[in-house]
C-alpha cells in the first residue's frame, strides 16, 4: 500500500509579525551597536529581563484602556496567568523593586523585542524591538538632562544632522488639568488626547476634547466631553504652546505662573536648559515644545521626543520622561526614575531612507573560491589565515566547481572580494584576486564586457606572501 502523501504546510507570517532578511538584519544590528556604543560612554550598565510577566505586574493604574487591551496574555503552567511585556519600563521597576541591593542611581540600557495586540498597518507590527535607557534612583534634574544628551549624543553618532529633542514637563499639564477645573479622573483622558496634537493636528484634537470626531477611515472616536469653557481654555495654551514667537516658558507662566504645579514645571525646564548648556550639548538640536504630553499615564515629570526632520511622517522616534512613582507598586515607597526609548524598526527604516546605513547581504568581506577540489587543504590554509588577520571570510562550499558560478554567488551577496587560485597559482606562489564591488560598479558603468575586463582594479595576481596586505589595504580604503 502506497504512503499517504503528507499534506505541505503552507509557508506564512501570523498577522501583525514579520521576518528580517540579512540585509536589514545587519544593518539593525550596525545601528545598535553604534547606540550601545553611546550608551556605554555614558555609563549605563547592560540589563536583560524576562519575556514573560506576570499578568498583574503589567496591568498597572497607570496605563489606559487602550494599552491594556494591547496586551499578548494567556495562562500559562500551574494556572498562572501572565503576559508578554508590553515595554521595559514595567520590567525594570520589578527588578528594581526586587534587588535592594543595587547601587542608585543605577543607570542600565536594554534592548529587545516588546509585543502588543496593535492594529497591523504600514510600518506597524505586534511584535518589535527597542532599545531603552534609564537612571533610577534620583530626582536630580541632572538625570534628566543625561537623557537629552544620551539622545542627541545617538543621534551624532548615527551620522544624523537634521533633528530634533523636545521637551516639556507633565507637571505643566497637571497644572493646566488644574486651571480648566478638569477632574482628577478626566485628566488622563485630556492629556491622551493633547498627545494627538501632532499627529491628528489642532481641528481633531478640539473636537474629541469635546462631543468627539470621525477618522479619516470612518470611524467614530468618542469624545472626553468637556463643556465649551474648558475647551477654550485648552485652546489658550495650545496657542501659547504652538506660537514660535519669544520664550514660551514666559508664555505660558503669564497663563498658568498662579498654579503651584506648572510654575515647578516651567523652573524645571529652565534648569534644565541651563545643565544641557553646561553640558556644550548643541542648542540648535533641543527646545522646549509645550504640546509634548506622551500618552502613558505614568510621566510625572519632564518628558521627551525626537523628531527627524527630513522625516516628519516618522512621528518620534526616541522619546520617554520622568516616572517617579512606578516602582512603588511593587515597594510601596516611591523611588524616582526617568528614562528613554527607540523605536528600533522605526529608526532602522529612517536611517535606511536617509542613506545613513548601507544594506549589504553579507558579513564576509572576502570569498574564497574553490577550484581544484584536490587543492581543498590550500584553500583551507588561506581561509584560515584570512580570518587568523581578522578578515571576515568565506569559503565557497557549494556544489559546483564552476568559477563563473562562484563569482556570481559572491556578487549576489554583495561580497566585496573573491580569491582565486589554482594548482598552478599554488605552485607559483601566486593568487589572484578579484575586487568584486569594482566589478559591480563598473558594469553598471558600461556594457562592454572587454571594457570591463580591462579595468584597472578589477582583478589583480599577486604573491601569496603579499595577500593579507593587499586586502587590508583594500579594504581600508574602500
Amino acid at each position: 500500500m502506497a504512503k499517504k502523501k503528507k499534506d505541505k504546510v503552507k509557508p506564512q507570517l501570523l498577522k501583525g509579525f514579520r521576518d528580517y532578511p540579512p540585509a536589514e538584519q545587519i544593518a539593525r544590528e550596525e545601528m545598535i551597536g553604534r547606540v550601545r556604543e553611546v550608551f556605554e560612554l555614558m555609563g549605563f550598565l547592560p540589563l536583560q529581563t524576562a519575556s514573560l510577566e506576570f499578568a498583574e505586574a503589567l496591568l498597572g493604574p497607570h496605563y489606559s484602556q487602550d494599552s491594556l487591551n494591547e496586551l499578548f496574555g494567556f495562562q500559562g503552567p500551574d494556572k498562572v496567568e501572565m503576559a508578554l511585556r508590553y515595554e521595559f519600563t514595567l520590567s525594570l521597576a520589578r527588578y528594581v523593586a526586587s534587588n535592594p541591593e543595587l547601587a542608585l542611581p543605577f543607570r542600565r540600557y536594554q534592548y529587545g523585542n516588546v509585543w502588543r495586540v496593535d492594529k497591523p498597518g504600514p510600518g506597524r507590527f505586534r511584535e518589535f524591538m527597542q532599545f531603552d535607557i534609564d537612571i533610577v534612583g534620583t530626582q536630580n534634574l541632572l538625570a534628566d538632562s543625561e537623557i537629552i544628551a544620551a539622545m542627541v549624543t545617538t543621534f551624532e553618532h548615527l551620522n544624523i544632522s537634521n533633528f530634533k529633542v523636545r521637551y516639556s514637563n507633565r507637571k505643566i499639564l497637571n497644572g493646566l488639568i488644574e486651571y480648566a477645573g478638569i477632574s482628577a479622573e478626566t485628566g488622563p483622558d485630556v492629556m491622551r488626547v493633547i498627545d494627538k496634537l501632532e499627529k491628528q493636528g489642532r481641528e481633531a484634537v478640539i473636537r474629541e476634547l469635546g462631543p468627539g470626531r470621525v477618522d479619516q477611515s470612518g470611524d467614530k472616536i468618542p469624545g472626553v466631553g468637556l463643556p465649551a469653557k474648558q475647551i477654550d481654555q485648552i485652546e489658550q495654551f495650545l496657542e501659547i504652546a504652538m506660537s514660535k514667537d519669544g520664550d514660551p516658558l514666559e508664555r505660558a507662566e503669564k497663563l498658568l505662573g498662579n498654579i503651584e504645579e506648572s510654575e515647578t514645571g516651567l523652573q524645571e525646564l529652565r534648569k534644565i536648559h541651563d545643565i544641557l548648556n553646561a553640558m556644550s550639548i548643541d542648542r540648535s538640536k533641543t527646545e522646549v515644545d509645550l504640546t509634548i504630553v506622551r500618552g502613558l499615564g505614568y510621566y510625572t515629570g519632564p518628558v521627551f521626543e525626537t523628531s527627524l526632520l527630513d522625516l516628519p511622517d516618522y512621528g518620534s522616534v526616541f522619546s520617554g520622561g520622568r516616572y517617579d512613582n512606578l516602582v512603588d507598586r511593587f515597594l510601596g515607597r516611591s523611588v524616582p526614575a526617568v528614562g528613554s526609548s527607540i523605536g528600533i524598526d522605526r529608526l532602522l527604516a529612517a536611517l535606511i531612507e536617509l542613506k545613513a546605513l548601507d544594506l549589504k547581504d553579507s558579513t564576509s568581506q572576502v570569498l574564497v573560491t574553490v577550484m581544484d577540489r584536490e587543492r581543498l587543504a590550500d584553500y583551507l590554509k588561506i581561509l584560515h589565515d584570512l580570518r587568523e588577520a581578522g578578515i571576515p571570510s568565506e569559503i565557497y562550499s557549494g556544489d559546483t566547481k564552476n568559477l563563473t558560478k562562484q563569482i556570481k554567488y559572491g556578487d549576489k551577496v554583495g561580497i566585496p572580494f573573491a580569491v582565486i587560485a589554482g594548482s598552478d597559482e599554488f605552485d607559483s606562489g601566486k593568487v589572484t584576486v578579484k575586487n568584486l564591488e569594482a566589478g559591480r560598479i563598473k558594469a553598471q558603468q558600461t556594457q562592454d564586457r572587454e571594457e570591463w575586463l580591462k579595468a584597472e582594479e578589477i582583478q589583480e595576481t599577486i604573491q601569496m606572501s603579499e595577500l593579507i596586505t593587499y586586502l587590508k589595504k583594500h579594504l581600508e580604503r574602500d
